[in-house]
């Protein structure tokens, strides 16, 4: 018969306690831009949704968190290791303007940086 000590089972529990995955914060990091035929969509909205590998739809209240890219459509999500899906939403500002949206999945694995370009189409 197996004996399981108190200690035992405090090192099991930490083991599983340390291994974060499919979350916010981290030393992995997942960055790129949201792009339209090549251009750049400044200011566009780039969601995640986390431990997910297939698109989740396109309602924004069912992702994770969100970050606004910057002027020259750059985004960054800190995260630990795991299966993310990026969902990108912006206006392309060029004749005639048009709403742009598109995603990805991603898998990152630990103290990983991963380039994620999100191409983007018309959102009709």
């Amino acid at each position: 018969m197996v004996k399981i000590t108190l200690v035992g089972l405090m090192v099991v529990f930490l083991i599983f306690a340390g291994c974060k995955k499919n979350q916010a914060g981290g030393d992995s990091e997942i960055s790129g831009v949201v792009a339209h035929h090549s251009q750049t969509i400044p200011n566009a909205t780039v969601y995640i949704k986390y431990n997910a590998k297939e698109f989740p739809g396109k309602d924004s209240s069912v992702y994770d968190t969100s970050v606004k890219c910057d002027a020259e459509g750059f985004y960054t999500f800190k995260c630990y290791k795991g299966d993310y899906y990026l969902y990108a939403t912006g206006l392309d500002k060029s004749s005639p303007p048009d709403y742009v949206k598109g995603g990805a999945p991603v898998s990152i694995r630990k103290n990983e940086k991963v380039r994620a370009d999100l191409a983007v189409t018309e959102a009709h």
